[in-house]
């Protein structure tokens, strides 16, 4: 297995992609070359990899969305357009639903797709989406690879602890290939 590549201008797109770098150097990277360094992990690593393939710089507008200005929050008040999770919304929800309360990934998307629908409902959807999230396995967004690792980490090994998964997850970032868990990770435990 190839030892990771440094990210450096020469570097190749399909051995750039083969590897995990922390979005961390992606923005450096960026910075150093004179890159957009705003977006998603995914979206900066697709600007990097065009750079390194083209020498194309690309840019992409963003929307910025601004928050509305909204009085106080009831129970019957109508969901904005744009929705922002903001101090103001948080406070609501705490006070509504409890202190255990988090804007949770799932939820909003909920209230940014759900504008328009009152505040009760989006109480409901909350805890409607609690149960589901009991129920079923959660869905870890791509971006999230080191979670997804060590959930499948201990889904296969349910007698190890947290640092034995780290240095499973170190070693498999620092190889190249994908970024999965996969039984054979386990060596490196017995090399340290």
């Amino acid at each position: 297995m190839n030892k990771r590549a440094d990210l450096e201008k020469g570097l190749d797109s399909l051995e750039f992609r083969s590897f995990y770098y922390l979005k961390e150097e992606l923005v450096k990277f960026c910075k150093k070359n004179n890159l957009q360094t705003s977006g998603s992990k995914i979206e900066i690593t697709n600007r990097i990899a065009k750079y390194l393939e083209t020498g194309e710089k690309t840019v992409k507008s963003y929307n910025n969305k601004r928050a509305q200005v909204i009085g106080t929050i009831t129970i019957d008040s109508i969901i904005e357009d744009n929705f922002v999770c903001s101090e103001k919304h948080r406070d609501f929800y705490k006070e509504q639903i409890g202190k255990s309360f988090s804007f949770n990934v799932l939820f909003q998307k909920w209230l940014k797709s759900n504008s328009g629908k009152t505040y009760k409902e989006s109480i409901d959807a909350y805890y409607k989406l609690l149960e589901e999230k009991k129920k079923n396995k959660t869905v870890i967004d791509k971006q999230f690879e080191y979670n997804t690792y060590i959930r499948d980490f201990f889904a296969s090994n349910n007698d190890k602890n947290l640092e034995q998964a780290i240095k499973c997850w170190k070693y498999k970032k620092s190889i190249q290939g994908h970024n999965k868990y996969e039984k054979s990770d386990l060596e490196i435990l017995k090399l340290v």
